[in-house]
């Protein structure tokens, strides 16, 4: 059995199951109303996806593909980003119109708490990789946010640039933040929160997704339709600093973004070309596309 490409269709409000190898798809699932992030459990058997405008969170069993939970809440003010935190068992949302984060049992799918960020449009979530810290990005702030997981407790909210968007907690390189307004990169310390780097990206940069290996980042930019691929190793003016090495052109409008547990290709959501961009990552170029549903754009794959 090969493995799947999970992509969510904001317009069709469906999530597309497709062969990770053929492209073709298996099924089509139903959501609710604009569905825009996914996650999937560690184990593979449970995933997860915010429908934004239905503001509602769903629960979905992988291999029946029944929807196995439904929730809502008074602060699901346009539900978005998520992160599973596997050794707590949580799965953590920013929901971006009330700027909250809820923390979610993933046994139980129950609400375990929820807490403000105080800060404008709390979009994306990224963990470290020890899962002790999380950071949230703040479109309307200019910021991200700092968080004790353990603790919930806010530590800091350290500027970065316009519109912060895509964000990654990488181990080598620190905390990458794609900042849509100035198509910038912003590099900051996880543990002090310092500016450590910048670097140029494409127009209306949107995620920032790692190779399985930590040697590269692809961001794809939305309005140059094409992905920024970076070195997390590259050395200038003698100092170690992630760079873009090159742009690789996609489909328009990309967004969501997922490797292959190998490395050895990417798969990048083409919004409103409606298709999926396979990218080989030997030759960093596009090597076909899938057809997906009406605009595609959160995006998990899924081992089998």
């Amino acid at each position: 059995m090969h493995d799947r490409l999970l992509v969510l269709n904001k317009d069709s409000d469906t999530m597309s199951v497709i062969d990770a190898e053929t492209g073709d798809t298996e099924t089509v699932v139903e959501t609710e109303f604009n569905p825009h992030e996914i996650a999937v459990t560690p184990n593979g058997t449970k995933a997860y996806v915010t429908c934004s405008l239905g503001e509602t969170l769903l629960a979905f069993d992988t291999e029946t593909w029944e929807r196995t939970a439904e929730l809502t809440h008074e602060g699901f003010d346009f539900p978005h980003g998520l992160a599973i935190r596997e050794r707590a068992g949580e799965l953590w949302l920013a929901s971006t119109g009330s700027s909250r984060v809820y923390v979610i049992d993933v046994e139980t799918d129950e609400i375990l708490t929820d807490f403000p960020t105080h800060q404008a449009k709390s979009h994306m979530v990224a963990l470290t990789p020890d899962e002790g810290r999380a950071f949230v990005a703040n479109i309307g702030s200019g910021n991200v946010t700092a968080i004790d997981c353990e603790e919930r407790r806010i530590l800091a909210d350290p500027e970065v640039g316009e519109e912060p968007e895509g964000i990654e907690v990488h181990p080598e390189a620190g905390l990458l933040v794609a900042n849509q307004e100035d198509g910038m990169l912003s590099v900051l310390d996880p543990d002090t929160f310092e500016k450590t780097g910048r670097a140029l990206l494409g127009e209306t940069p949107i995620r920032v997704v790692s190779s399985p290996d930590g040697r590269h980042v692809l961001v794809p930019n939305r309005e140059s339709n094409d992905v920024s691929l970076i070195d997390t190793r590259h050395r200038r003016d003698g100092e170690r600093q992630p760079w873009e090495i090159a742009r690789i052109p996609v489909g328009i409008w990309p967004g969501g973004t997922v490797f292959d547990p190998d490395g050895e290709c990417a798969f990048v959501a083409n919004n409103k070309t409606n298709d999926v961009s396979v990218i080989d990552c030997e030759t960093w170029t596009e090597t076909e596309r899938y057809g997906t549903e009406l605009h595609p754009d959160g995006i998990a794959y899924l081992e089998r």
